[in-house]
């Protein structure tokens, strides 16, 4: 399958895993604050484009720091607060963020691989059509939230490991929306 084959236009839907795909992602540790929230240079421009493409970008992230009693959701909200502003003013947009707060091991339906996020999505935006749909994400558990989904997955990794689950691999969000625009 090749990338421009798709023919990704605005009828089509950009999830983005926000830890490793937007922001740097802490080693062993959660972004908790709004000082230890990083962009990954180049991904608001990458975002900007994608915007270009995309009818619609939402992120998805587990953010399980509020479950373990770490951060709170008022805590997040200003990070992604942040997050947003800081991306409009580079002229793109985010639509909708969803988060699962819920600890690993609850196995909840909202928390990636499940497909409770994926699903929220939907239900707030009737338009969306998961075989028209992009999850791009640094982990085997985004790959398997977009596939459970039938949506095409993109891998973002430093590794030349190559995860079955994975329809494309880049190195960052910039490389992915480079390849898709070029």
């Amino acid at each position: 399958m090749k990338l421009k084959a798709l023919n990704i236009d605005k009828q089509w839907t950009l999830f983005l895993d926000r830890d490793g795909v937007i922001n740097e992602k802490l080693d062993n540790d959660y972004v908790k604050r709004l000082e230890e929230f990083q962009f990954l240079p180049g991904a608001k421009a990458a975002i900007v484009q994608l915007n270009k493409l995309f009818g619609l970008t939402v992120v998805v992230t587990n953010q399980q720091g509020i479950g373990k009693g770490i951060m709170t959701t008022d805590d997040l909200r200003l990070v992604h607060n942040y997050m947003q502003t800081e991306i409009i003013k580079e002229g793109g947009v985010i639509d909708e963020i969803y988060f699962a707060p819920e600890l690993a091991t609850s196995n909840s339906i909202n928390r990636k691989p499940n497909t409770g996020m994926a699903e929220q999505a939907r239900k707030d935006f009737p338009q969306i059509d998961f075989k028209k749909s992009v999850m791009v994400g640094d982990s085997l558990s985004d790959l398997q939230m977009g596939k459970r989904v039938g949506m095409i997955t993109v891998y973002i990794t430093q590794s030349k490991e190559k995860l079955r689950e994975a329809d494309f691999q880049f190195s960052s969000l910039v490389d992915f929306a480079e390849a898709l625009i070029a």
